[in-house]
């Protein structure tokens, strides 16, 4: 009798990932990291970038990656909340000090629900 593994979150999380990835580099982008991760210290939560990428006009997207198996509750891009989004703008923050001219950056969402991947550009303001 053959088993079948449960997909545990983060394996559903890095295939999203990757699926997200290979999706944004077919509309032209470059990949400049994966999973930026900062501390903010040792009792505050930090954040994370999962994908940062490069559009061909040198404009730095910040792409957070969403996958549900379904639009129930929202759907995927629904889910990423104001504090999910002042982690995402913490984490870029901290990348960008490497930078002596910033360069122009986005926020962007790639929403997985099901076999449907949707790239919402420009997802949030940092305002």
């Amino acid at each position: 009798m053959a088993t079948t593994k449960k997909a545990t979150t983060k394996s559903v999380g890095d295939a999203g990932e990757t699926l997200a990835l290979a999706h944004l580099e077919r509309q032209g982008l470059t990949l400049v990291q994966r999973n930026y991760r900062v501390a903010a210290g040792p009792h505050a939560r930090g954040g994370e970038v999962d994908l940062i990428l490069r559009e061909r006009d040198g404009t730095l997207v910040f792409v957070e990656v969403r996958v549900r198996s379904s639009a129930a509750f929202g759907g995927a891009a629904a889910s990423v909340s104001a504090s999910k989004q002042r982690r995402l703008v913490f984490a870029a923050q901290h990348f960008l000090r490497r930078y002596s001219a910033l360069p122009p950056c986005r926020f962007d969402v790639v929403a997985i629900e099901g076999e449907s991947v949707q790239w919402l550009r420009g997802a949030f303001d940092t305002s």
